[in-house]
């Protein structure tokens, strides 16, 4: 009965709760989990709340999804007409006119192609308008050295998304080399990116285990497990991703952390 009342003829309606409008910085607490942040983005996917530690977390719109004075909203969108030249990028905003801003000095590098590849995917407008480039590694067992190197500044801040980022992995303790205040390192708990899309979006309930082998790399090793071909596997992986819901929260989350890192910085024109 806490969702639905019953009305006559003995039909179940849905509960209604009071809609307020997403404003930014507005706090709010996520009912299921009760993570509580304030706003920092929103999106036709979402919305990204921060909390007072500054980690983020990426929820969907849901009816009385949320708390505001510890009392069930159901929070939305703005009304607005979009024009026609107005699209959508992958990660639900709006995109701009594509005209970028001039790049900042600060970076964002991740570990290969195919991480950049799929940051340009889904957040490709979004880096453009904030004038935020995206760099691959292509490894990055020197990083320490590549930090110091690029000499991260309070105006040339420094992002570094790593693969399987969990405790005791080399990529661990690769990170914890690394201790800047103006260099964040976030990551994901995969082999490889592309275990962060949803397997779904090939029709899989699940992505196969693959046994480690030093003479075949993990995505090889998938594509032998799926009965494909490695040729050409990548690209259509990839373009089977058309928003935030056919990626992992993991990604979602640690990419996001790193945008408004990066971007949080004076635009050097």
């Amino acid at each position: 009965m806490d969702e639905y009342s019953h009305g006559g003829m003995g039909r179940a309606k849905p509960k209604e709760y009071p809609s307020i409008v997403v404003e930014i910085g507005m706090v709010i607490e996520d009912r299921s989990s009760h993570f509580v942040g304030s706003i920092a983005r929103w999106n036709a996917e979402g919305v990204t709340l921060k909390d007072s530690a500054q980690y983020l977390r990426h929820f969907t719109w849901k009816p009385g999804g949320f708390l505001i004075d510890a009392k069930p909203i159901t929070l939305v969108r703005p009304k607005q007409v979009k024009s026609v030249t107005q699209r959508t990028t992958a990660s639900g905003s709006v995109a701009s006119d594509g005209r970028a801003r001039v790049a900042r000095a600060s970076r964002i590098w991740v570990e290969g192609k195919h991480d950049a590849e799929l940051l340009e995917h889904v957040w490709g407008d979004d880096l453009r308008d904030l004038g935020v480039v995206v760099e691959p590694l292509h490894g990055a067992d020197d990083l320490k050295a590549m930090v110091s190197e690029f000499q991260p500044g309070r105006q040339r801040k420094l992002g570094v998304l790593l693969d399987h980022l969990v405790p005791g992995s080399k990529e661990t303790r690769i990170a914890q080399t690394v201790k800047d205040p103006n260099v964040l390192i976030t990551g994901h708990p995969f082999v490889d990116v592309w275990a962060g899309i949803r397997p779904k979006v090939i029709g899989l309930d699940a992505w196969p285990d693959i046994a480690y082998d030093p003479e075949v790399t993990w995505k090889e090793g998938l594509c032998a497990a799926l009965g494909a071909p490695f040729e050409g596997f990548w690209p259509r992986l990839r373009n089977q991703v058309h928003t935030f819901a056919d990626l992992t929260p993991e990604l979602v989350g640690a990419v996001e952390q790193l945008i408004d890192f990066v971007a949080d910085t004076p635009n050097d024109d």
